[in-house]
């Protein structure tokens, strides 16, 4: 590279940093200012509710190996057959419209950072559970404590994500029964957005609100929901002890629960968007009341985790029409419940940060968006169905995630907005782009992406010829080199060590 190349293209990138920090400026969650897209009438959204009381009343869920979910069931006046549980028409409604509430805040280390979920605000958090990483420098790999880390450095520094999320990857080189330790760290260490918690086993889920009262002080933590977990009913209608345990954990210290049905139309439900959409409803029911039984007035967030298979292979697929469809209508049904909705993400099939991986998961960032999404879970990162977390595939959903505030905030309708000076001052036929209004308004003026390329062939091949994940792959390193720490006191993380040690040496390893 030439010395006139070189200053070209770090004149260049400075200018782009300067764009970021301008146009994505850290915020807590997105404030809606558009519409819902509203797919459904009122008589056909009705129908659902009522087949959904019919699944509810005459099929029932079934609540697995779990003693004191049953009692805490009947006695809120469920039917138990055994492990089966019948719901009379319309009594998981109710008890949830009587004590859960429409919103809540998640406070964060950092109260400047702290997120409200609910309304008409959106949080994007990243990508979680895969046990593989990749990158364009080493491929396809199981993840390690360090990518962990990494990622949860990359959604510290990405404004467009407000949330550190969970398991952004899974840590293998750690045991199984004790990884969760060196994840919740990492997320209390290296970030101080909100976070979730571990769900894989009722003692870590307990570890984890330990470690929250820790940082945020015992008075605080029982009183106000400082994490988020993640509760997947085992679709199809069944609830399993993990995730019960789990769930009690939370929703008893007045933690936040995402109930969510995890379901791929055509194997974990009817083929059909009402018949999913039914089943959907009917799962994050059962959970949701559940939860205000364990406590009555712990947040919950209505979840869904829809997509489909291939009816050729059986195989995962994302990004179609079908889960969008099913998605615009949970969406309107939450809200007609009267609590916060979770769905969306980047979701894609593809190995790689390829065309398919941009366009299957813009179809579903742009539809969570549209439906009214309150907490989307998986904006950035996914790769392969959920099995991989993929660097160049983050960046490359941050800067469509970024680019999701500016669609949701609307068209602006001020004077500035209206722009009648300009007409004033251009005239027909000539030029707007040296207006004074052009001039003041050109560095907000319209979203210009961190990663996608808009210059000539000739300077485009001058500076290497690089496709987007090549750039990508440049950002991200370049991002993690810019980390910086945030703030803790050093008592409470001497504190948050000393437990984990504690911790680790009550019991073995195992890789279980």
């Amino acid at each position: 590279m030439s010395e006139r190349q070189a200053r070209r293209g770090g004149g260049r990138d400075s200018k782009r940093a300067a764009r970021q920090v301008s146009q994505t400026k850290q915020a807590a969650f997105i404030e809606r200012r558009i519409p819902y897209f509203e797919l459904l009438d009122e008589a056909s959204l009705a129908l659902i509710e009522d087949n959904a009381d019919t699944l509810l009343e005459e099929i029932g869920i079934d609540f697995r190996d779990d003693p004191e979910a049953l009692s805490l069931l009947k006695a809120g006046g469920a039917d138990i057959q055994g492990e089966r549980v019948r719901f009379p028409r319309g009594l998981c409604r109710s008890i949830i419209q009587a004590t859960a509430p429409k919103e809540f805040i998640q406070h964060a280390r950092n109260p400047e950072r702290s997120t409200v979920i609910g309304g008409r605000r959106m949080v994007l958090a990243p990508a979680y559970g895969s046990p593989f990483v990749r990158d364009l420098d080493k491929g396809r790999r199981y993840a390690s404590i360090e990518d962990f880390r990494n990622f949860v450095k990359l959604a510290y520094m990405s404004p467009g994500l407000h949330h550190s999320g969970g398991t952004v990857c899974e840590p293998v080189d750690l045991p199984v029964n004790k990884r969760h330790f060196d994840m919740i760290y990492s997320h209390l260490k290296y970030s101080d957005k909100p976070f979730m918690g571990s769900v894989t086993h009722h003692s870590r889920a307990q570890d984890t609100v330990d470690m929250a009262k820790i940082v945020f002080g015992e008075a605080f933590a029982t009183n106000n929901c400082v994490t988020t977990s993640l509760i997947n009913a085992n679709s199809p209608m069944t609830y399993d002890d993990t995730m019960l345990g789990a769930l009690k954990v939370y929703a008893r210290n007045m933690q936040a629960t995402v109930i969510s049905p995890f379901i791929l139309s055509g194997a974990m439900s009817p083929v059909t968007v009402v018949g999913t959409a039914t089943q959907i409803l009917a799962e994050a029911l059962a959970g949701m009341a559940f939860a205000q039984l364990v406590r009555p007035g712990a947040p919950v967030v209505f979840g869904t985790f829809s997509s489909a298979v291939s009816m050729q292979s059986g195989a995962p697929t994302f990004g179609g029409p079908e889960p969008s469809l099913v998605m615009y209508t949970v969406a309107a049904l939450a809200r007609r419940l009267g609590v916060p909705f979770r769905s969306g993400g980047g979701l894609c099939a593809s190995k790689l940060a390829d065309a398919q991986a941009a366009y299957e998961a813009a179809n579903t960032l742009q539809t969570a968006a549209l439906a009214g999404v309150n907490f989307m879970l998986h904006t950035a990162g996914w790769l392969e169905g959920g099995l991989v977390m993929g660097y160049e595939k983050f960046m490359m959903d941050v800067d469509q995630a970024n680019m999701l505030s500016v669609l949701l905030g609307g068209v602006d309708m001020s004077e500035n907005g209206q722009a009648l000076e300009a007409f004033r001052e251009v005239g027909p036929g000539k030029h707007f782009l040296g207006a004074a209004h052009t001039q003041r308004n050109f560095e907000t003026a319209f979203y210009r992406s961190t990663l996608a390329d808009n210059n000539s062939f000739e300077q485009w091949t001058e500076e290497g010829g690089q496709d987007m994940a090549q750039r990508a792959n440049t950002q991200w390193k370049r991002v993690l080199a810019d980390y910086e720490l945030p703030p803790m006191d050093p008592a409470i993380d001497e504190a948050l060590l000393e437990f984990i040690a504690k911790r680790k040496a009550d019991f073995p390893d195992k890789d279980y």
